[in-house]
Order: C-alpha cells, then structure tokens, then sequence
C-alpha cells in the first residue's frame, strides 16, 4: 500500500525455468518493489540452459533503477540454486546493485556458458560417474560438480570481488544439489581477499535445497531437468521447515537494511 517508492529486488529461480512469480508476491506484501525474472523456458525465450548474455539481465536492472515505484540508488538481488549464481554474475559486472541475497547458490558458473560484452565464463565441470542411484531410483548429486579451485574448471569461478554490493548467503546444510556451504565460504575467502566486506553467511543444519518461504511444504526430491532424473534435495522436515520461516526474515532484514537504511523486526506471517 501506498504511493511509494519501494525498495526494489529482482528475483530469480534456478534450473526449473518458467516463471515463479510467488516468492515476489509475498515479499511485494512487505513493501517491496519485485520483479520476478524468467530466463529462460518461458514465453519467446530459449527453451533450454546451453547459454545466457548477462545483457538481457542489465535490461532488467536498468528497467528497475528508472522505474517510478523504485526507490534508488540501488537495487537488490535474490536468486536460489542457479538464479543465484546468476546474481552473483549480475552483482560483479552490472552497476547499480547494492544488495545480493543467495539461496543455496554458486559461487562458480554451473550448467550453462555465460556471456557478457567480450567476457565467457565456462561453466563449472561435472562427472556423471559421481552420481550415486539409490534403490528407489534416485540421485544422490551432491558430488557431481568439480572443484571451482582446481584446474581448469577456476575459470568458472565468477570474479564477485568486482561486486559493489553487500552478500548475504542463506545455506542449507543438508542440501543435497551441491555443496553450498563449500560454495559461500569460498566466496567469503575471496571477497575478503581482495579486500571487500566479510558476506554475511546464515547455515541452517538439517535444510535441504529447497529453501522456500515460509510453511511451504518441504520438496525432498523431484525431477532434475539438467541431470534428467528425480534426485534427492535433502532436508529433515522439521529442521527444513523451521529454516523457511528465519531465512525468510534473514531476507527481509538484509534487504531493508542495505536498500532502505533501516532495520526493522518482521513478523513470521506470510
């Protein structure tokens, strides 16, 4: 309610492509200005993950900084699994962002090559021979992905030193789709490294991978698209359950901290 302007965040999802739009509406219900990004599998754009041009997200960056209802100067990101290796990416090449929030995101760039003006970045390498297939049928992926600071696949890591923003990085310690943990310490040691502001990191013991808002049921397992069969997300109910509902005012604090300079507490309510 009101005439604004709001404090603005773009939000993105990861492989499952579409367009989420739930997670947006609920956070537009705290007094945020949200647009929920589709990037691909939706509408005119690609239908599958082969490459992205980090041009097509500076639209939308630049669409929110001269929106009306915006308030500047900056805005936030959010983005879970891939969408948030995708903020990361936005973060350390685009201007105008002041606040980066990841959900079980990467540090590397997985699952599609990334372009923007004259840069590639490869994305992270994977070996189907470590993925494990339980009884039911399956996947254990966890191990799938290699080392970002090993070999070649260095040249994944996104340079998110060159962000001007502050990170806040939301960890399930159960999650089961990659190593997020690994992935927001090592971001942590590299921002740190070259100088920059220590992110904040929220690890949550017993939360799967799919960390959703509050009171949304717990998604153990489903369809992968890239791998191309049910694998297991992790999480045990209770705990997975009771990180939703503090992630969510993790969220909501950092972004009303670093977008409108004020911190407030929040109730639990959707």
């Amino acid at each position: 309610s009101g005439s604004g302007p709001f404090p603005g965040i773009i939000d993105l999802y990861g492989t499952g492509g579409g367009l989420p739009e739930y997670r947006a509406c609920l956070l537009a219900n705290h007094g945020f200005a949200v647009l929920a990004l589709a990037f691909y599998s939706y509408e005119d754009l690609p239908k599958g993950m082969k490459e992205f041009h980090l041009e097509y997200f500076e639209e939308a960056v630049n669409y929110m900084l001269q929106h009306t209802q915006v308030k500047g100067p900056g805005i936030g990101l959010l983005g879970h699994s891939k969408g948030g290796d995708l903020c990361i990416s936005m973060a350390s090449f685009l201007k105008g962002i002041t606040a980066t929030a990841l959900i079980n995101g990467s540090v590397a760039n997985v699952g599609a090559v990334l372009r923007y003006k004259d840069i590639t970045i490869p994305p992270l390498g994977i070996n189907p021979k470590r993925i494990k297939v339980g009884k039911s049928g399956i996947a254990d992926i966890i191990d799938a992905l290699n080392n970002p600071l090993e070999g070649p696949d260095q040249q994944s890591f996104i340079p998110l030193e060159k962000a001007e923003c502050c990170f806040l990085f939301i960890v399930g310690q159960d999650d089961h789709n990659w190593k997020s943990e690994f992935f927001a310490v090592e971001g942590s040691k590299r921002l740190q490294a070259h100088g920059k502001e220590k992110p904040e990191i929220v690890c949550y013991p017993g939360a799967g991978h799919y960390i959703e808002p509050p009171f949304f049921p717990m998604c153990a397992a489903s369809m992968h698209l890239l791998i191309g069969k049910p694998v297991m997300w992790g999480g045990e109910p209770k705990a997975h359950c009771e990180a939703q509902i503090d992630a969510w005012q993790q969220i909501q604090a950092f972004f009303r901290k670093h977008l409108t300079g004020k911190s407030s507490g929040t109730s639990s309510k959707l």
